[in-house]
């Protein structure tokens, strides 16, 4: 029996295309990696994210829905008037990035990257914000009225959202005095973050003065702190980007071709034809990320080389390199 996608989405077939949408994304909340660690949390998301792809796009559902999954996959004639087969045979592989739909979803944001979580823990209609509590411990002389020290929070990013920049929201809970001077209400706000591109590791950005207030106090500076996530293929130096390269010892030997992925999607071919020790680096000019001070400009993309070495040698071979190689 094929997949049924409104099961995986938690719908009956006759839901709308905007109850879909609130599906998928109730659905992709709950088990995105980065917030669900249980075991076949990552399948469930890519199956979330294959049923999305089907039933938010009209002609894949009705073919579905008159199909099923075999009829969407195994190939589907298309049809005229009156249902009479006349065309090519419409079959369909779902071959989308989860984790790119994902982020296509939330307009480039990650809602786990940007302080939102559900205000009840377990509402995932509502606007993912986690709320942040800005008050500072304190004591001081009565009548003494200084500023609080400030209040830091990190700010993570994806090099790709330091490639190109974005928008940042962060919500926040503080005290605020009422306009009688003695008493204090809570009171929500959101703040938003300009991330531009190139911006280093470790830079502030500053919120003045709001931190709690109260009548002995001035509010204290909230803080965020610019921190990289960790990426899967690169690592980050400055400007520029690493990529480690793993080849063999034949290549690192005789020579190879890497297929070098770049932060934008795309692919360059590099040729070396000499020796590359294990360590050793290449470069790519302009292919890294921004320079903080001249975004127009760009740090290099690094190929650091891996070399993987056999873990054995036949015998035969082994008497063929030691007439071959040098002492």
């Amino acid at each position: 029996m094929g997949k049924d996608y409104y099961r995986t989405l938690g719908l009956s077939r006759g839901a709308s295309s905007e109850d879909v949408r609130r599906a998928y994304r109730r659905q992709a909340l709950r088990f995105h990696p980065d917030k669900n660690k249980e075991p076949g949390a990552e399948e469930r998301f890519k199956e979330v994210a294959e049923a999305y792809d089907v039933l938010s796009d009209p002609k894949k559902r009705e073919i579905f829905d008159k199909y099923g999954e075999e009829g969407l996959k195994g190939g589907t004639p298309s049809s005229g008037p009156g249902g009479v087969p006349n065309g090519p045979t419409f079959t369909y592989t779902f071959r989308g990035d989860p984790h790119a739909m994902f982020a296509e979803f939330f307009d480039g944001r990650n809602p786990f990257d940007t302080f939102f979580v559900q205000r009840n823990g377990d509402d995932e209609d509502e606007e993912p914000f986690t709320t942040f509590h800005v008050g500072f411990p304190r004591a001081r002389q009565p009548g003494a009225r200084r500023q609080d020290p400030p209040v830091l929070y990190d700010l993570k990013v994806s090099l790709e959202e330091i490639y190109s920049g974005c928008t940042k929201k962060m919500k926040i809970s503080h005290k605020r005095l009422n306009p009688d001077g003695k008493t204090v209400r809570n009171e929500d706000k959101i703040l938003t973050i300009e991330v531009k591109r190139g911006w280093k590791e470790g830079t502030k950005i500053t919120f003045p003065k709001e931190g709690d207030q109260t009548p002995t106090n001035i509010p204290a500076d909230v803080v965020f702190v610019l921190k990289d996530k960790p990426h899967g293929v690169f690592r980050r130096e400055g400007s520029d980007i690493v990529y480690p390269a793993k080849i063999s010892l034949r290549e690192a030997l005789c020579g190879c071709t890497v297929h070098t992925p770049t932060l934008d999607g795309r692919t360059i071919p590099m040729v070396f034809q000499d020796i590359l020790k294990p360590g050793v680096k290449r470069r790519i000019p302009g292919e890294g990320l921004p320079l903080p001070r001249a975004p127009e400009q760009r740090g290099d993309l690094v190929i650091e080389f891996e070399v993987k070495f056999p873990d054995r040698i036949p015998p035969a071979s082994r008497s063929l390199l030691e007439q071959i190689l040098p002492l």
